[in-house]
């Protein structure tokens, strides 16, 4: 019995943060890895970088070291195969100069060690400060594999002149599967009537998104024999914004709204959102969970990467945090009563378009696989 060839696969992105839709990008990115390098005759062995190693190796049985260790960092990278940067939006400005220099950097270093770097499914952007443009465009032509998850990421790159073949392919996470045996629901809802998940986050500075939706929750529920369940993404923020509408609502609804609390594993979240009926969701991940598990879904707008994503599913998002007013709650709950009541048929459209997303979501993983087992350049 042949022996598989061994790869060690450095992957640096925004992991170990609680955050459960970047954990969900990991997840999705190592069962990729393992399934297209099976495929291809080799055995790769990732090695994460990591807010909490510790936590991050336990979630995942990987090796991890942590992101911000100098020396872990390039003992790391110095001992293996390649460097996977992704997924996520790792290079962008908008949250503060740091960001871009770090995660470039990660690339730099990999590549001064002669390492092969691949761009795992990234959105790039925005990128404001013009001085990143040379940086990226750098690092990037010399990548093996640059593939980005919307074509406003390929045009942004095109712009910064970065010579490298682009190709544009879904978010990891619409691969992911769902294994319904490892990690069961803590709290039960009744099934007999309608689920509506809700992901929301702090945005404005007015808290006018949680006026709006606080106000769509109450109309929906006045409506409809719905149940309300908040599905915070981000911890512990997310569960705030969620407890901040839920004390805007009349107390009689009590009974029909809960939360989850403390759910970071992303197969228990996205079992969450697999028994949901509909999905009203600000966070990108929170869509993408709820597309993957044919769950109809309302888009929020707080980002163009929501708008982006909503386009790869012939949607626009229902309200924008940059313009909402007095309607925007009524607009919200009017369209998931609509989209509730119209839900087979939603499922039945979207199926065929879902399940393409499904299959191009392993494209990074075949080709860097491809390239190990073929020891070639994918150009």
């Amino acid at each position: 019995m042949d022996t598989l060839a061994v790869k060690k696969i450095v992957i640096s992105g925004y992991y170990g943060f609680d955050n459960s839709g970047d954990e969900a990008v990991l997840q999705s990115i190592l069962l990729a890895l393992e399934e297209q390098g099976r495929n291809q005759g080799i055995r790769i062995i990732p090695v994460v970088l990591s807010a909490d190693p510790a936590k991050t190796s336990q979630t995942y049985g990987v090796e991890a070291v942590h992101r911000m260790s100098p020396g872990a960092l390039i003992r790391a990278i110095r001992s293996a195969d390649g460097l996977i940067s992704g997924g996520g939006s790792l290079l962008q400005d908008a949250t503060g100069a740091k960001t871009i220099p770090y995660y470039l950097g990660i690339l730099k270093l990999a590549q001064w060690l002669g390492k092969p770097t691949f761009i795992y499914s990234q959105g790039i952007g925005p990128v404001y400060r013009g001085m990143f443009f040379g940086w990226i465009r750098s690092v990037f032509n010399r990548c093996r594999l640059v593939s980005v998850r919307d074509v406003e990421s390929k045009q942004l790159l095109l712009k910064m002149k970065v010579k490298n073949e682009i190709i544009v392919v879904p978010d990891p996470v619409m691969g992911m599967p769902l294994n319904t045996g490892e990690h069961g629901i803590i709290e039960t809802l009744s099934m007999d009537t309608p689920i509506i998940g809700i992901s929301v986050r702090y945005w404005n500075q007015d808290r006018s998104e949680i006026k709006a939706i606080a106000e769509a929750i109450t109309m929906i529920l006045e409506k409809t024999d719905s149940q309300i369940r908040f599905l915070p993404f981000h911890l512990p923020s997310d569960e705030e914004a969620s407890n901040m509408i839920r004390a805007q609502l009349d107390g009689q609804y009590n009974e029909r709204i809960s939360i989850s609390h403390g759910v970071t594993h992303p197969q228990q979240m996205l079992a969450e959102v697999g028994r949901c009926d509909l999905l009203i969701g600000m966070r990108l991940h929170s869509l993408i969970y709820a597309a993957s598990q044919l769950v109809p879904l309302l888009g929020i707008s707080y980002d163009p990467k929501i708008d982006q994503f909503l386009n790869r599913l012939d949607m626009q998002s229902v309200a924008h945090t940059s313009s909402i007013d007095n309607e925007t709650g009524v607009g919200i709950a009017e369209a998931a009563i609509k989209l509730l009541q119209q839900r087979l048929e939603w499922r039945a459209k979207k199926q065929p378009l879902i399940e393409l997303l499904k299959n191009e979501a392993q494209t990074p993983a075949l080709q860097i696989a491809y390239f190990f087992s073929k020891g070639r350049n994918l150009h």
